[in-house]
């Protein structure tokens, strides 16, 4: 074992310069302290070595799958060179590197540095399928979520489980700190408006790790035929919901940093509109804009940046809208762009296209925007649900 795990590690710091330079998302986007204490599950391999020892193991994983303890190695290379046989990788939206672009078919392939298959869930296949999960033992989900209803790795999540819940599988999850986890805001997702942009009843900002969201999700019988995964979580390690915490790299395409990271709550409903909430620029989810000065006076061209957003949405057009770049690390979720926005517009009922309401989670959000409500009339109706949710949510509670 230490011979292989020497020559290992050799191959490893030679490879190392090469699969950097495939592999962008390894610059950090930290704007937070770097003196973090928290210990994500990743980083504590006595906890989940041993669980490993003689099987065949497959990976949830992509780019932001790494181990800060040992300089952000990717989890897949640390397992390999422990000497764990590692046989698959299945992958997200944005795919293995995390350069795919939002909605780009994510395909599957063999890794040409690792030889490994990845098998995608991000394209036709979004649930591992029996035969994808037949020369394995146990399956490792390890991906970095930002803690937000319709960021889709928390959808793949399930899937994952469901098929785990099926096939007896055991699942493996290594748990993760989210950077929005402070709070809990926003309407709750209403039946019938489930897509892979929410397939929860949860608010848009849902305060859970994955893992206390995965045993929320079997706890209260979400699964189809209310069927349980056979699971197993690894903790995080001096962390609570109140700390904050800074992402070591970009945990995909169009959030480069902590700001954008705590602005994509209330930018993202702009993906259910035509106003440009910055992709194609290198401030993304930190701004907002359209081709009418009315907008604002900050002015921004969104342009085709590959690994980013090859097909902004306005490209090539000259938007004016409004600068985030210095809101507070503070901020919350709030209705208040996306209002000034639609107000501004003048479009009414033109102002939204078919994918709002699956980001809503209900269509009472954009019926009472074109009712004319303020944010706090529009924030009341959806009290009462947010109450009761705090109430489920608090039984799942980790930290």
């Amino acid at each position: 074992m230490k011979v292989f795990k020497l020559m290992f590690l050799l191959s490893f710091l030679l490879t190392t310069l090469a699969f950097c330079k495939n592999n962008p998302e390894k610059e950090t986007v930290s704007d937070l302290t770097k003196d973090q204490h928290a210990l994500p599950a990743a980083d504590q391999p006595e906890k989940y070595l041993p669980l490993l020892e003689g099987k065949k193991v497959g990976l949830v994983v992509n780019q932001t799958s790494i181990l800060t303890s040992q300089n952000n190695m990717h989890l897949v290379d640390f397992l390999m060179m422990e000497g764990i046989n590692v046989v698959k990788v299945f992958v997200p939206e944005h795919g293995f590197r995390g350069d795919a672009d939002a909605g780009e078919v994510v395909n599957s392939e063999i890794d040409k540095r690792t030889g490994l298959p990845i098998v995608s869930l991000y394209g036709d296949q979004k649930k591992p399928s029996a035969k994808t999960l037949s020369d394995i033992d146990i399956l490792i989900y390890d991906l970095q979520d930002v803690g937000i209803r319709f960021y889709t790795y928390i959808s793949t999540m399930h899937y994952v489980m469901e098929s785990c819940a099926e096939n007896k599988m055991p699942l493996l999850i290594l748990d993760r700190p989210n950077p929005n986890g402070d709070y809990v805001d926003g309407p709750v997702l209403k039946k019938g408006f489930e897509s892979f942009v929410g397939m929860h009843p949860i608010p848009v900002v849902h305060g859970l790790t994955v893992g206390e969201l995965a045993k929320m999700i079997n706890g209260e019988g979400l699964l189809k035929n209310k069927v349980k995964a056979e699971m197993e979580i690894i903790p995080i390690q001096n962390w609570t919901h109140k700390d904050p915490y800074s992402l070591q790299v970009k945990p995909s395409p169009n959030l480069p940093n902590d700001l954008s990271i705590r602005l994509y709550p209330s930018l993202c409903y702009f993906e259910g509109t035509d106003v440009s909430l910055g992709r194609g620029t290198q401030f993304p989810f930190q701004v907002y804009g359209y081709p009418d000065p009315k907008f604002g006076d900050f002015t921004f061209t969104p342009v085709s940046i590959p690994g980013m957003s090859k097909n902004p949405p306005q490209q090539n057009k000259k938007c004016y809208g409004v600068d985030l770049r210095n809101e507070s690390l503070d901020h919350r979720f709030t209705l208040e762009y996306l209002l000034h926005a639609y107000q501004v517009s003048g479009k009414k009922e033109k102002f939204f296209n078919n994918f709002f309401d699956k980001l809503a989670g209900t269509d009472q959000l954009r019926k009472d925007i074109l009712a004319g409500k303020t944010e706090q009339q529009i924030r009341d109706s959806w009290t009462s649900d947010l109450e009761a949710y705090k109430e489920m949510r608090a039984k799942y509670l980790m930290y």
